[in-house]
């Protein structure tokens, strides 16, 4: 099942438990992670990662180069069907180009992010468009429910 349209002819579609994802070609496989480097983190359910997380994903690259993925250890907490092996697999299937790029960790059901002074990090709300903002998980699920996916 395709949720989401591809207008860009220079990206490839790749298929994870039967969504589809956008896959940008990139020519820096040579990338080496390297943890002392700035990093940005992305903290979320990813229930399942769909287009708005892969642009968000995007645009948080731009500022550091390697992203640091969290995934909240939610399954079965409320309407969260999918376990860290899951989800993580469904990211790097996504993300395949950027692997050298990407770490992706799991951690607690995080839900406060709290700090005391200026520690040398930044808390940052990217804005995208319209059209992805409308982009809902939940929404996703529901579909994937009814085609029997989930």
């Amino acid at each position: 099942m395709e949720f989401f349209k591809w207008y860009d002819d220079k990206t490839q579609t790749s298929s994870s438990r039967g969504l589809k994802f956008k896959v940008m070609n990139t020519k820096n496989q040579d990338y080496e992670w390297d943890n002392k480097k700035p990093t940005a983190q992305m903290l979320g359910r990813w229930q399942p990662w769909h287009e708005g997380h892969q642009k968000l994903f995007e645009e948080i690259l731009k500022k550091t180069g390697q992203v640091n993925i969290m995934v909240r250890d939610v399954k079965g907490v409320d309407d969260n069907p999918f376990d860290f092996e899951t989800v993580k697999n469904n990211i790097i299937e996504a993300l395949k180009n950027y692997k050298n790029r990407i770490k992706v960790t799991l951690v607690p059901n995080i839900t406060n992010i709290c700090y005391g002074r200026g520690v040398g990090y930044k808390i940052e709300e990217i804005v995208l468009d319209e059209k992805t903002q409308q982009i809902s998980a939940t929404k996703i699920r529901e579909q994937m429910r009814k085609d029997g996916k989930l």
